[in-house]
């Protein structure tokens, strides 16, 4: 009888391959393990043993055999898929057997070749018959009625996300046990992780080590009361909560014991951290790391890297939670808003391998009023899922909390965690807001001037740069994202000495300083923005409670208005806000501000129509899922990455880059040292031939005359060019 094989193994024995029965059980047994968590073990069984079918040809086996000839080894099963369970279980089977190496295809049009529809009318395959007779006894087992309660008005929405994750359950597993095959000794390195139970009792000796050191203040009384209350409320059935705590209400640590407590409670598996900016996620994940132990908690995310200063142990930790970056399966990740909603409404088997382990998770939205606006109703839609059909429970995390309730799908009531906000709020109140109006930039820097430590925060590059111009002889510093990340962090510090020491420190900065930024100013100067930004803002002032107010001033510069689009909107929906008298910062001037925003936002709120895209031939299972992924991009890719070569270290880096090309090492360790910049000013930087491109990967700023130890990257649209030569 012949063996069919799943994959060769290089200058090996034809009999020590791996069989293609053997492949096709394990990864049907695995996903069958994945997919019973949310009630799918059926599908994912019949999944898995399907989608490789095709490589029961004899040309697969040539090409395993060494014939470079190309094969559609997955095809087949899409379509035994249909013929067997009939259109709809036998189509959601279809996407996800056809799409298992090059993504969730379109439904589409039998016109075009690349569809799923063109594909299940393929008749041009390779004969796989041998599969009926060693294969085909294993499908005899009977596909259950799927446990789905479909959202009453997307109902398409439910469905498309149960292939997405019935896709993910088949894609790990396959990869996975592929793996375990080709490489044995990379497979032992993930896993291995602390319980949760164990982890729990790290964090109870943490907190109480914590509170035991902790001074009798009414912030540290209320820090407790909020903390008490969140371990109470973990007893709450699975569902979608708040946490809305002012800046400093110790939410982190709060909502971290919510999410162990609750996931123990209930048996969910990890917690899931949805941060919006990295320089939090790194906070908050040293925190994580200091509870949890290190190896237990995956950064996903660009700017992460690995330290060689680490010892050994770590070493071998690291590489597991590398690993762990494809799959998320640690007990906890913290990860930003672009790979966690992006990947929900991703194609890409890479994108998407993660997402059963999102599922009969405690997912965390930290700063939930960065929830992208653009996307807000598929985002709130997917959440819906995830906590109606997946197990999962939501806490949406802020000072500022989103005015959604007019948005959420059904089915879907909110419970407060804090125990009093509007009361938490006043008593946890340490600045005050004043309109100044407007501004000119001469008035603006004598404000400053007069302060011995001040931060200023403006809404662009330019005006920083021309503000910090006029006050650089008064001890005044510059921040923005024209520095690379290692020369902002070296930039903080220096900041925080000089407040700490007492000195002159007078800090201009863009939006940046608003991420999560562990700074604390007597006084703030906010540039007119939104109400949001506002609050974030007035988190850098009287942050450790020092002054009984510390002084925010809100101010409209006189020439130096607002961007176009986004900034501007906010800007104006915050000043008739304002325009009243109350408190911007009240939770109800916050709510009414975000209930305005999303009214005037109407059909923005899901700018590229994706919630019609998924529901427009729903009823046919005729998703356009490659369409989606390209419309649902959280940042437009307008910028481009440029290296700095900043210090020696980083000139070693991109040597090595030279001669030994690009690897995920080189990769990390060089995001320290990067600038975003625009693409007509990559552009000009090609043009004037200030960048080199090295290991045909990455572009290099060849001009250290261009990088200022001030202020960073001189480059702007205020520095122009005059016949030819670049004026700085």
């Amino acid at each position: 009888m012949v063996t069919y094989y799943a994959h060769s193994l290089e200058n090996q024995k034809q009999k020590d391959w791996q069989r293609l029965k053997d492949h096709l059980l394990e990864t049907a047994a695995l996903a069958e393990e994945f997919g019973g968590k949310f009630g799918v073990a059926a599908l994912a069984h019949a999944a898995g043993l399907l989608h490789d079918i095709g490589k029961y040809s004899p040309e697969f086996q040539r090409r395993l055999r060494g014939d470079s000839i190309r094969v559609d080894h997955s095809t087949a099963g899409a379509q035994l898929a249909v013929q067997l369970y009939g259109q709809s279980a036998g189509n959601i089977l279809a996407y996800v057997v056809a799409g298992h190496h090059a993504g969730l295809p379109d439904f589409g049009s039998p016109q075009n070749a690349s569809s799923l529809a063109a594909r299940l009318e393929n008749r041009n395959l390779p004969d796989f018959s041998a599969f009926e007779i060693e294969m085909r006894s294993y499908l005899d087992k009977p596909l259950t009625r799927l446990p789905l309660t479909p959202s009453r008005r997307n109902p398409g929405f439910s469905f498309h996300l149960l292939i997405r994750m019935l896709y993910s359950c088949l894609v790990d597993a396959d990869f996975l046990n592929t793996e375990s095959f080709l490489n044995l000794e990379q497979h032992k390195l993930r896993g291995g992780y602390d319980s949760l139970g164990l982890i729990e009792k790290r964090l109870d000796e943490f907190m109480d080590a914590k509170l035991k050191n902790s001074s009798p203040s009414a912030v540290n009384r209320h820090r407790k009361a909020i903390l008490d209350n969140c371990i109470k409320k973990a007893n709450n059935a699975p569902g979608l909560f708040t946490l809305t705590v002012p800046t400093g209400g110790g939410k982190t640590l709060a909502s971290l014991s919510f999410g162990v407590k609750h996931a123990l409670r209930h048996g969910l598996d990890r917690i899931i951290y949805v941060i919006p900016y990295t320089t939090i996620i790194e906070q908050n994940a040293g925190v994580f790391r200091e509870v949890a132990g290190r190896g237990n908690v995956l950064e996903h995310h660009s700017n992460f890297q690995f330290t060689a200063q680490e010892d050994d142990n770590w070493a071998q930790e690291f590489q597991g939670l590398k690993l762990s970056a494809e799959n998320w399966d640690a007990p906890l990740v913290a990860t930003t808003n672009v790979q966690f909603f992006e990947s929900l409404f991703a194609h890409k088997s890479s994108r998407c391998r993660k997402l059963h382990n999102i599922a009969r998770s405690v997912i965390v939205l930290d700063e939930a009023q960065m929830l992208p606006t653009e996307y807000l109703k598929p985002c709130l839609l997917a959440l819906r899922e995830l906590v109606v059909n997946y197990g999962c429970s939501v806490v949406l995390c802020t000072a500022t909390q989103p005015a959604i309730a007019a948005y959420l799908p059904e089915g879907l009531e909110i419970t407060e965690l804090a125990p009093d906000p509007p009361r938490i709020y006043q008593d946890l109140k340490r600045v005050k807001v004043t309109d100044l109006g407007e501004r000119s930039d001469e008035q603006l820097t004598g404000e400053l001037s007069n302060y011995q430590q001040v931060l200023c925060i403006v809404n662009t590059r330019g005006h920083a740069l021309k503000i910090h111009e006029k006050m650089k002889d008064s001890g005044a510093y510059h921040l923005s994202a024209r520095m690379c990340p290692l020369h902002r962090s070296q930039k903080f510090k220096a900041i925080k000495q000089a407040l700490s020491n007492d000195e002159p420190c007078r800090v201009i900065s863009t939006q940046l300083v608003e991420a999560g930024v562990d700074l604390d100013f007597p006084v703030v100067y906010r540039s007119i923005c939104g109400l949001d930004s506002l609050a974030q803002a007035a988190g850098r002032c009287n942050r450790e409670g020092h002054l009984a107010y510390g002084m925010v001033y809100s101010f409209r510069p006189e020439k130096h208005g607002l961007p176009k689009g986004w900034l501007s909107k906010t800007a104006e929906v915050a000043s008739m806000v304002m325009r009243g008298g109350q408190d911007p910062l009240d939770l109800e001037a916050v709510k009414k501000y975000f209930e305005m925003l999303y009214g005037i936002e109407g059909a923005n709120l899901d700018k590229e129509d994706i919630l019609h895209r998924v529901e427009e031939r729903a009823k046919q299972l005729a998703f356009p899922f490659n369409e989606i992924a390209d419309k649902f991009r959280i940042i437009d890719d307008n910028t481009v990455a440029i290296i700095i070569p900043y210090d020696d270290h980083c000139e070693k880096l991109i040597d090595s880059v030279r001669f030994r090309g690009v690897t995920s090492g080189l990769a990390r360790q060089l995001q320290p040292y990067t600038v975003q910049v625009y693409s007509y000013e990559y552009a000009e930087l090609m043009k004037y031939r200030l960048l080199t491109s090295v290991g045909g990967h990455y572009l290099v700023l060849n001009d250290m005359g261009m990088y200022s130890q001030v202020t960073g990257l001189l480059y702007t649209r205020d520095h122009i060019l005059v016949n030819d030569v670049l004026i700085v």
